[in-house]
């Protein structure tokens, strides 16, 4: 009977570190909360563009993995591009930005 138990205990440890294995990130996909994490820095990014008044935020779409916020789209010069990447920047949970808008 202890043979049992023990077997059993062994196989609910091994089960739930199966799970959390299961919610873990890896280098192309994100665990659930860098998931959360990242949908929070990008409603955060959008909102500071959005407040930008110089900024055509309809036009730029944002997009975050694991902190790394992406910016892509359409601006109409090198300053408007320059002005979102400074703005995301700084919203805080942002490691780095990649700037892939174009200009119009």
């Amino acid at each position: 009977m202890k043979q049992l138990s023990r077997y059993l205990s062994a196989l609910f440890l091994a089960l739930g570190l199966m799970s959390l294995m299961g919610c873990a990130s890896t280098a192309k996909h994100e665990g659930t909360g860098e998931y959360f994490d990242d949908s929070a820095v990008t409603t955060k990014v959008k909102a500071a563009i959005f407040e930008e008044s110089t900024l055509k935020s309809a036009e730029i779409n944002v997009e975050t993995f694991k902190g790394v916020v992406q910016l892509s789209g359409f601006v109409s010069s090198e300053a408007a591009a320059a002005k979102a990447v400074e703005v995301a920047r700084g919203v805080h949970g942002v490691h780095s930005v990649k700037n892939d808008m174009r200009i119009k």
